[in-house]
């Protein structure tokens, strides 16, 4: 079965992105996609579209500020999928993601 014209863009732009940002092998590309494409429809449909790309942004800068980006990259979006998943609940907000002593 052949891969979607969007999906081998999407492949080729992330490979040349990653590299151009010195990102080669920091990442498994298929992963990540699929990552930043759940946390940013969980944004759009939980919260609003334009705080998808936003939120996306900023989980990539903690991350980045985090001993290993990798891991702390899907921690963050997972955290944040649940607080956008939740947004218009009635429920306490969240513990900051960067709290680095609540993760396991």
């Amino acid at each position: 079965m052949s891969e979607s014209s969007d999906a081998q863009a999407m492949s080729e732009w992330v490979t040349a992105v990653a590299r151009e940002l010195g990102l080669e092998g920091a990442l498994d590309s298929g992963t990540t996609v699929d990552l930043v494409l759940d946390l940013t429809s969980d944004v759009a449909h939980g919260v609003s579209r334009p705080a998808a790309p936003v939120t996306a942004f900023l989980i990539g800068v903690a991350a980045g500020r985090a001993d290993d980006p990798a891991v702390a990259a899907r921690d963050y979006a997972d955290k944040v999928g649940r607080l956008a998943k939740g947004w218009d609940a009635d429920t306490e907000r969240a513990v900051p993601a960067n709290d680095q002593s609540q993760r396991a």
